[in-house]
C-alpha cells in the first residue's frame, strides 16, 4: 500500500466566522487516498494568503521537507494553486519533487506527476504552464476587483461623512479564542523559538501585532 501526505491551504484573511476551512479539503483528499488503496501518514494545513510566495509558506516546505526524508509516495493537493502562486513557483516544487521521485496528485485537475506503472507524465508542464497560468491572472482579477470597490466604498463615505468607513470600532478587543485561531501559525512559530521578525514575514502579520501576541500569551 502506498503511503500518501495530504497538504490543505486557504486563505488567512477574514475574521474566525468568516474564514475558509482546510476540512473539505482533507475530506475529499483522504477519500480519494481510501478508494486507491493509500495509507494517509500525515496531513499539513495551512493558513495563509494565495499571493505569498513559497518561501513565506512555513507548513508548504514542512510538507515537501517531511515527504522527502520520509520517502513518501505521493503528496495529495486539491489543486495545483496550492502549489505556488506563480507558474514558476508551481513548476519548482514539481521538479523538486520529480527529482526525489515523489509522485503529486492533484485533484481538481484531475493530473498526477506519475502514471500508475511509474511513468513520468510528459504533458504535465504544458498543463500546469496553461493552468497556473490562468489562476495567476484570476488572482489578479480578483485584487484589482477588491482594491476598485473598497475605493468606491471609501470614495462614497467620505463623500457622505468626511470619513473613509474603514477601521474597527472604536474601544473594539479582539477576543483571545478568535485571536488563538487566526494567529496560530504565528503563535506557532513563536513557541518553536522563531524571531519575531521572522514570524511576522513567514505569516504576514506585521511585527506589532507578532510582539503583542509575544507578550500576550507569554511566550519566551
Amino acid at each position: 500500500m502506498k503511503t500518501a501526505i495530504i497538504y490543505a491551504r486557504v486563505s488567512s484573511s477574514g475574521s474566525l466566522e468568516s474564514r475558509q476551512s482546510t476540512e473539505r479539503q482533507v475530506i475529499d483528499l483522504t477519500d480519494y487516498a481510501n478508494r486507491n488503496s493509500m495509507t494517509i501518514s500525515k496531513t499539513f494545513e495551512e493558513h495563509i494568503s494565495g499571493a505569498k510566495r513559497n518561501e513565506e509558506r512555513a507548513v508548504l516546505t514542512e510538507c515537501i521537507e517531511y515527504a522527502i526524508s520520509n520517502r513518501v509516495d505521493v503528496i495529495l493537493f486539491s489543486e495545483l494553486s496550492r502549489c505556488g502562486r506563480a507558474v514558476w513557483e508551481v513548476l519548482d516544487t514539481i521538479r523538486t519533487l520529480k527529482d526525489n521521485g515523489i509522485n503529486a496528485y492533484f485533484q481538481k485537475e484531475g493530473l498526477s506527476l506519475f502514471s500508475e506503472d511509474g511513468r513520468e507524465n510528459i504533458y504535465l508542464a504544458i498543463m500546469i504552464s496553461v493552468l497556473s497560468s490562468a489562476s495567476q491572472i484570476e488572482r489578479e482579477n480578483l485584487i484589482f476587483r477588491l482594491k476598485s470597490g473598497r475605493k468606491v466604498y471609501v470614495d462614497k463615505n467620505l463623500a457622505a461623512t468626511g470619513k473613509s468607513g474603514l477601521g474597527r470600532k472604536v474601544g473594539y478587543r479582539k477576543p483571545v479564542e478568535t485571536k488563538k485561531e487566526e494567529y496560530k501559525e504565528a503563535l506557532k512559530l513563536l513557541k518553536a523559538g522563531y524571531p519575531i521578525r521572522k514570524v511576522a514575514k513567514l505569516t504576514d502579520v506585521s511585527e506589532s501585532t507578532v510582539k503583542r501576541l509575544k507578550k500576550e500569551f507569554a511566550i519566551c
